[in-house]
């Protein structure tokens, strides 16, 4: 009786240090999903002392297009609202032959996952025209629509890859909150009630971004050293890329050319 029970305790310790030692199956990997898709890559890190840094501008070269004017005489809030006289953004040439409202942003190149900035991107509505023509945010991140006219306004992004919405916002109502679950570029949004307002919101995996303003250039920081392709984005006259190598806290200037 004492053999058989040593015999068996004996066998018990040999399955026990197999099962512990993975004897029992292979298991899956923790950072596996349940349904046994591929695992979510990790969150990238930049590190501040090897971050660089894409600058640059978008020259224009061509005929400086006229720009229409928009006619608001039927609604009097709008008209009452602008004391001068207002034009379609599709085009805006600066003074020094560059363009304005093109958003820049890394295509290829970036590997992980890097998480929403804290804080929203505000795109406001004063004077019945939307206060940004062109602007960017991160996958996740909120974008706010204020509205600080005297009227109605109908906020309608009409994306590809992303959930539509179509909100009305009265005069004095709370700040619309909204994200965007998936990459796009771009995405138009319209007001339902006034139709010549217009803006484009360029939604992209992570913070590199910029739009050119008044002196048509653009800033990206932060960088991870790599090789990138940088696209420029406009509205009119479409999408232009060029492939850029940054070292370590190097900083490299590009300019893009756009024939109008």
């Amino acid at each position: 009786m004492i053999r058989t029970n040593l015999t068996w305790l004996l066998a018990l310790s040999i399955a026990l240090t197999l099962a512990g030692c993975g004897g029992g199956g292979e298991q899956p990997a923790a950072t596996e999903p349940a349904d046994g898709g591929a695992a979510a890559p990790a969150a990238a890190a930049v590190d501040p002392a090897t971050a660089a840094t894409i600058t640059g501008k978008v020259s224009f070269t061509g005929q400086k297009p006229t720009m229409a004017r928009i006619r608001m005489d039927a609604v009097p809030a709008c008209t009452q609202a602008n004391s001068a006289p207002v034009f379609l953004q599709e085009v805006v040439v600066n003074e020094n032959n560059t363009l304005s409202n093109v958003f820049v942003y890394v295509k290829e190149g970036l590997s992980g996952t890097f998480p929403a900035p804290a804080g929203d991107v505000e795109l406001g509505q004063k004077g019945c025209m939307y206060t940004a023509h062109v602007l960017g945010l991160t996958v996740g991140q909120n974008i706010r629509v204020k509205n600080s006219d005297p009227t109605n306004h109908n906020v309608h992004p009409l994306p590809m890859q992303n959930r539509e919405w179509n909100q009305s916002q009265p005069p004095g109502s709370a700040d619309i909150v909204q994200t965007f679950a998936r990459p796009e570029v771009m995405i138009p949004v319209k007001c339902n009630v006034h139709p010549w307002m217009i803006a484009y919101v360029g939604v992209v995996p992570h913070a590199f971004y910029s739009v050119t303003g008044s002196d048509g250039t653009f800033r990206i920081t932060g960088l991870p050293p790599g090789n990138y392709v940088i696209e420029a984005w406009h509205e009119k006259f479409g999408t232009f890329t060029q492939n850029v190598t940054v070292g370590a806290s190097e900083s490299k200037e590009v300019e893009f050319s756009i024939q109008g």
